[in-house]
């Protein structure tokens, strides 16, 4: 992909949606940066402000009589920064859903402390409750499988950067494993300890590998960490 990309152009700034960059677009698939804060899909309280809203009139080009949308392959919680892939007609997304398990989903998280295993893999169940707030189990029959690569790239005084290869897609699931493993996530007001002071959550897709639907050619994407990230696990209090 680092040889193709060259080819492609990016989408000037005055054209792309609020809080999204647009990394590559072609006849089947969208790829985007989505800032921390912007919802992926509508939920009861919130129906415009989100990634799935802005990048469809962006397709239709401004006008809502136009057949074109696109369609979720997969989501990010709000407060994640980073790629999202959408599909741009059925067949895509069918392909893509079908074939998610197999991609390669990689994730940076700014995390409290310093984990003694600077690498490893979590493994648990989750399961939700009612107040839909995701937790771990030992019961297959409770939740679901859910498994977490990780590796320590940089430590300080207060936090250490991770490498977190997502090897299954459950909700929430970075936030609950490293919240299990004694090491929330910055930021996390859910799983985490609230952290007054911090900006967001320090919680970031950075890249994926897959196959795309139409040519079947591995292709790998990448979205830049945010500035903050460095800044934070970098600060002396």
């Amino acid at each position: 992909m680092n040889e193709r990309r060259k080819q492609f152009k990016r989408v000037p700034k005055k054209y792309q949606p609020a809080g999204l960059t647009i990394l590559y677009e072609d006849r089947d698939i969208l790829v985007v940066d989505k800032i921390s804060g912007l919802l992926t899909v509508s939920s009861e309280k919130v129906r415009e402000n989100t990634a799935y809203y802005r990048l469809t009139d962006y397709v239709r080009k401004g006008n809502r009589k136009s057949a074109k949308r696109i369609f979720i392959v997969h989501r990010l919680d709000r407060d994640t920064s980073g790629l999202i892939v959408f599909a741009k007609s059925e067949k895509s997304k069918h392909f893509l859903q079908e074939e998610w398990h197999g991609f390669q989903k990689i994730y940076t998280a700014l995390v409290h402390g310093a984990p003694v295993e600077k690498k490893g893999i979590i493994t648990s169940y989750l399961a939700e409750n009612r107040f839909h707030k995701m937790y771990s189990v030992t019961d297959s029959r409770k939740g679901k499988l859910a498994r977490t690569g990780y590796k320590v790239v940089q430590e300080s005084d207060r936090f250490s950067l991770l490498e977190v290869d997502l090897l299954t897609g459950k909700k929430n699931q970075i936030r609950v494993h490293m919240a299990d493993l004694g090491f929330p996530v910055a930021g996390d007001k859910k799983y985490g300890t609230g952290d007054r002071g911090i900006k967001r959550l320090m919680l970031h897709a950075l890249s994926i590998t897959l196959r795309h639907p139409h040519t079947k050619e591995k292709m790998t994407f990448e979205a830049e960490l945010p500035v903050y990230f460095n800044e934070l696990v970098e600060r002396k209090k």
